[in-house]
């Protein structure tokens, strides 16, 4: 992930990186072997939770994954932030998806895209036991955050008449659905949204997408038209032979070196690999996953040659 969003950024980066005390080094490891470090600037914490409940919010769903409930409690002087899971690659700059804190309304205090395009293979609308936003939930792995507006809320909530800032819902929340959450914190947040969907911005799917978007058949409008922007892949998908297409884009960024072509060590290599798994629902439309790139990559040089 930190090594997609920095190929292709405008601007530097600041990481803002959570991690259990003894992977702290290795990340400061390969941070620093950046070869263009002016582009990164970045910050270790250690995995933090409220003292007097961290055992429950630890094994909400996976270790460390409702940590982004408390960003805006812990980060207290961050104004924005972009949170992301660990298995999202970036194949356009994060400049792009940052520019969306622009385009809120005045209610508005998160960012993120849809759980299901198609409501027929939808989660929440067939199984869920809480409520949840829209049609088919929201999914939380790229969540676009004004921290601030965050902090100043008041949140409706059916609990009590009363609204409650961020940090006053957030154990009330899982006190009351503990038993009926499957996705931990992401099921948090999509009761918060329900409950207040005035404060939601929804972003197309081409900014969060995940095998569900081709394994059942292609679902995801805007990135057959534009290819895939920030591509998600849940499920361990980099890791296994289920979706060699998910696989094949990891592994080709993964292999890239600063600093090399990125035609040649990168973006050819990988249209090599997509064609080799057009026996797969998600093969079969390879060419999303390298529009955009190809696109990224133009721009790239193009900046390059206007010396920006």
């Amino acid at each position: 992930m930190l090594r997609s969003a920095i190929i292709f950024s405008i601007k530097p980066l600041q990481f803002h990186i959570f991690a259990e005390d003894q992977l702290h080094e290795s990340f400061k490891n390969i941070l620093d072997g950046f070869t263009n470090e002016e582009k990164v600037n970045y910050t270790l914490y250690p995995i933090t939770f409220p003292t007097e409940s961290a055992a429950e919010w630890k094994k909400l769903f996976k270790p460390c994954a409702s940590q982004r409930l408390f960003l805006p409690l812990i980060l207290k002087n961050v104004d924005s932030l972009l949170y992301v899971d660990t298995d999202v690659l970036f194949l356009r700059p994060v400049d792009d998806i940052w520019s969306f804190l622009g385009k809120f309304n005045s209610t508005q205090i998160a960012a993120m895209a849809p759980e299901h395009e198609e409501p027929r293979i939808g989660w929440y609308n067939r199984f869920a036991r809480h409520p949840y936003y829209g049609v088919t939930g929201i999914n939380s792995g790229v969540m676009l955050m004004n921290m601030s507006r965050i902090r100043r809320k008041y949140f409706k909530n059916d609990m009590t008449p009363v609204r409650l800032q961020w940090g006053e819902i957030l154990m009330p929340l899982l006190k009351k659905y503990k038993l009926n959450i499957t996705w931990g914190d992401q099921d948090l947040l999509n009761i918060m949204f329900f409950h207040n969907p005035e404060s939601l911005y929804v972003f197309p799917c081409q900014w969060n997408y995940r095998p569900d978007h081709c394994i059942y058949g292609s679902n995801c409008k805007e990135a057959e038209e534009e290819g895939i922007f920030i591509l998600h892949g849940n499920r361990g998908v980099y890791h296994d032979d289920k979706q060699p297409t998910f696989r094949a884009v990891y592994e080709a960024i993964k292999n890239y070196s600063f600093g090399d072509d990125l035609v040649h060590s990168l973006l050819q290599p990988l249209e090599l690999e997509l064609q080799k798994t057009t026996h797969t629902y998600c093969g079969r439309v390879y060419k999303v996953f390298v529009k955009q790139l190809t696109k990224s990559i133009r721009d790239l040089y193009a900046r390059r040659s206007k010396g920006r």
